[in-house]
């Protein structure tokens, strides 16, 4: 037991100093970071360095101006070799920040298309157990089951139905259905009469005598 402790403790002595020494390791998430700050301060030290070499061209064109001017032919000569020099520089310094932003662009893509297939592994998954739990057949049989057992509910609901119209039947309805009709005519007619013109006594023949 004291051997296996003692083996143990130097082990994780080590990994502290390497901890201590190398860091902790990163995901690839904080690698990229690490990467695209890299790549972002050294274009902003291109662009800053590239801004000096075109103010020295600026310089270097108004001095080679002045010693032409002057008919110091030797010294123009000079300064336009470092001026065509600069210009290169320059034209160099542009070429590697569009390199730099284009390795920037394509570990943002990289990065993009595997959080992509992260996302697509998992979604991937979750489709496989639900295939995995889902049986056809069980699935057929469940709705066999409930149609029929829908159709006999519909047949009981029918013959029940029916039964409550033949338990609350009254064979005097015909009978009240009559009378209260009855009534109804008999109140129609009363008011028919009532409104029915008396006839006129002008219009009304007296019978002659016959001899």
């Amino acid at each position: 037991g004291r051997s296996v402790l003692y083996l143990e403790q130097p082990n994780k002595q080590a990994a502290t100093s390497m901890d201590w020494i190398f860091g902790k390791q990163k995901t690839p998430a904080e690698r990229l970071k690490e990467y695209q700050r890299s790549i972002k301060k050294s274009v902003r030290e291109l662009d800053r360095e590239r801004c000096n070499l075109e103010r020295q061209e600026k310089k270097l064109m108004q001095d080679i101006k002045k010693a032409a001017k002057d008919g110091q032919l030797d010294s123009a000569k000079i300064m336009a070799r470092d001026l065509v020099r600069t210009r290169g520089y320059i034209k160099k310094m542009y070429k590697m920040k569009s390199h730099m932003e284009a390795v920037s662009l394509r570990l943002q893509t990289m990065a993009s298309s595997a959080q992509m297939a992260q996302s697509m592994r998992g979604v991937t998954k979750v489709m496989g157990l639900m295939n995995r739990k889902m049986n056809l057949p069980q699935i057929s049989k469940i709705m066999m089951e409930f149609e029929k057992q829908n159709d006999m509910m519909g047949m009981k609901e029918e013959m029940m139905s029916d039964a409550m119209d033949d338990a609350f039947a009254d064979d005097d309805d015909s009978d009240e259905e009559e009378n209260v009709l009855g009534q109804i005519l008999q109140e129609l007619g009363v008011e028919a009469g009532k409104n029915m013109p008396e006839p006129q006594q002008n219009d009304v023949v007296a019978p002659t005598a016959q001899n």
